[in-house]
């Protein structure tokens, strides 16, 4: 498994990667800049959470590492890697319906609160990443 060492990078691909699970000790980086906004990410082993321009994008419980985090007006995709199963936590758009896909397998549709979370259980014990896509319906 990895972690991601410097917290958060962005990759070739254009999107970012982030969380540190193998840390005992929180850690966090403010103000990453990436595509005009400002990020900070907050992780260790037992949470990983990004903020974009000081407000709530991602947390997961424990902290999972993140690959290839990318957000689209229709949703977000990424991979998650992580020693344990994790209940992880988007800001979407409030009160809409998204169908989720967990390693291209359908999990069914899930609708946000009228803060725009949505909140689900991945499990990651035994495998090497978990691929994930929420998409607007």
């Amino acid at each position: 498994m990895a972690a991601i060492s410097e917290l958060i990078r962005t990759e070739s691909n254009g999107t970012l990667s982030f969380g540190d699970y193998t840390l005992q000790e929180k850690a966090k980086l403010d103000n990453y800049e990436f595509e005009g906004d400002l990020y900070k990410v907050k992780t260790f082993k037992e949470i990983t959470k990004l903020e974009r321009n000081g407000l709530f994008v991602y947390e997961s419980v424990p902290g999972p590492a993140v690959f290839n985090f990318c957000r689209k007006e229709s949703g977000v995709e990424f991979s998650v890697e992580g020693p344990e199963d994790a209940q992880i936590t988007l800001e979407l758009e409030e009160e809409s319906e998204y169908e989720i896909t967990i390693d291209g397998e359908s999990a069914g549709t899930m609708k946000t609160n009228l803060g725009g979370k949505m909140s689900m259980s991945v499990e990651l014990a035994g495998v090497e990443a978990v691929a994930i896509k929420v998409e607007k319906r």
